[in-house]
């Protein structure tokens, strides 16, 4: 959001081109930082699109340097969440065994 439609120089959490596998190999952050970070950064998307005039406003999607629009990012995010609470859910159904119905 930050990068692709706002144009804002700010580097890659959690990534770097020495270890594009960060977010899953280096496990040994403080999760109450994680959290936080993770909320300034919603809170920075949610502003973002608050402000933007039109869902058909674009960006420039990386590395392509192709126009992205607004609407395109969020359902790519959508999609993102979804995938993640998927797992996250199956992780959590392997430790206290419960299931929903």
């Amino acid at each position: 959001m930050r990068q692709q439609f706002a144009g804002e120089d700010v580097p890659l959490l959690y990534y770097s081109d020495d270890n594009p596998n960060e977010d899953f190999d280096v496990l040994d952050g403080d999760p109450g930082e994680a959290f936080s970070v993770w909320r300034q950064e919603c809170a920075r998307s949610r502003q973002i699109v608050a402000e933007a005039p039109s869902l058909d406003e674009t960006g420039t999607e990386k590395p392509s340097g192709e126009p992205i629009s607004l609407r395109r990012i969020l359902v790519g995010m959508i999609g993102e969440y979804a995938q993640h609470v998927g797992h996250a859910d199956l992780l959590r159904e392997r430790i206290d065994g419960a299931t929903g119905n």
